[in-house]
């Protein structure tokens, strides 16, 4: 707990004087009523509520310290640290060519490239996401939004074969990326590029797409999946399943350079893990760059300090003016 308006607490220090007042006043005060002999007004009045009586100014003094303590203004934390990042909007790229059927990540490129996607998707607060994907050209699966189930929701359809045109149009994937962070007002503009191939489709040459996207001060991360003898199963008329291997034709060099002129960064997956990291270390990379504001939340407390002061005030002004009211 913290105290947002702490100097009041300073009328703290006048409390014991208050108290020596009151105690003085008390002992030096005269009769306006003198008896020969009390012995029946105490036997009159209960022993218990003279020892109520003699707590009457304790109440008035515990509402005084309470009222103080009211205006410090008690905060309370609630624990939870809230990170706002000034609003990034990400394009999540995906490759769904056949080769992401590939089985060097469990159980295959694509599905394990989903699953990390979507974990990144549900760790975010205040970025909007969008998703395209691209086989031999390039659709726009979910556009900008901060409705992440519905982005999980378009992200899980996302399967292989679901565009008819196979092969790897890397250039039109990051053109298509580009157009839907055109209009953005963002501080941060990011592409996110996952591919396991060489672009061979598409009108678009990807280092064209990626000079679109310096030009609109978006920054490309791309990242290179698969290893380098990576095996894939097919459904054979006569054997069954039959595991084949595929060539790993990843172009390194073409994802390092987009990545190098639009300020991103390349990097490569080997398997699941991996690339959880990896999308880990593009989070942090994006914080440096835009800075991170970092703030607490704190609950105010001030008026349970009030409500229980008030609450004292009012039992000694009823007992005052009922039990021990006062005669002339």
């Amino acid at each position: 707990m913290r105290f947002a308006n702490s100097l009041f607490l300073l009328l703290l220090l006048c409390i014991p004087l208050l108290v020596k007042f009151l105690r003085d006043r008390r002992h030096t005060q005269q009769a306006t009523l003198r008896l020969s002999n009390v012995s029946q007004l105490r036997a009159a009045l209960p022993s218990g509520w003279s020892k109520i009586y003699r707590l009457l100014p304790a109440l008035r003094i515990a509402a005084l310290i309470l009222l103080i303590l009211a205006l410090a203004r008690p905060q309370s934390n609630n624990g939870d640290e809230t990170i706002t990042t000034e609003g990034i909007d990400i394009i999540l790229t995906l490759d769904v060519s056949g080769s992401m059927q590939a089985e060097d990540f469990t159980p295959n490129r694509l599905e394990a490239a989903k699953k990390v996607a979507a974990d990144f998707i549900r760790g975010r607060k205040n970025d909007r996401i969008g998703l395209v994907v691209f086989a031999g050209h390039s659709v726009t699966q979910a556009p900008l939004t901060l409705d992440y189930e519905v982005v999980l929701g378009l992200l899980k359809q996302v399967q292989l074969g679901m565009l008819q045109e196979d092969g790897t149009a890397i250039g039109m994937a990051i053109a298509n990326s580009v157009n839907r962070l055109r209009n953005s007002e963002a501080k941060s503009k990011v592409i996110i590029l996952l591919t396991d191939g060489v672009n061979n489709k598409g009108e678009i040459d990807p280092l064209t797409a990626a000079n679109l996207a310096k030009s609109m001060h978006q920054r490309i991360y791309t990242i290179g999946a698969g290893t380098d003898h990576p095996f894939i199963t097919e459904e054979n008329p006569f054997f069954g399943k039959q595991r084949r291997q595929i060539d790993a034709d990843l172009d390194e060099k073409t994802l390092k350079q987009m990545a190098e002129m639009t300020g991103g960064a390349y990097f490569h997956a080997t398997d699941e893990k991996s690339l959880a990291q990896i999308y880990e270390q593009i989070e942090q990379l994006e914080k440096s760059k835009i800075g991170v504001k970092q703030y607490k939340e704190y609950v105010e407390l001030f008026h349970y300090f009030a409500y229980a002061a008030l609450g004292l005030l009012c039992v000694e002004l009823v007992l005052g003016a009922t039990r021990f009211r006062k005669t002339p």
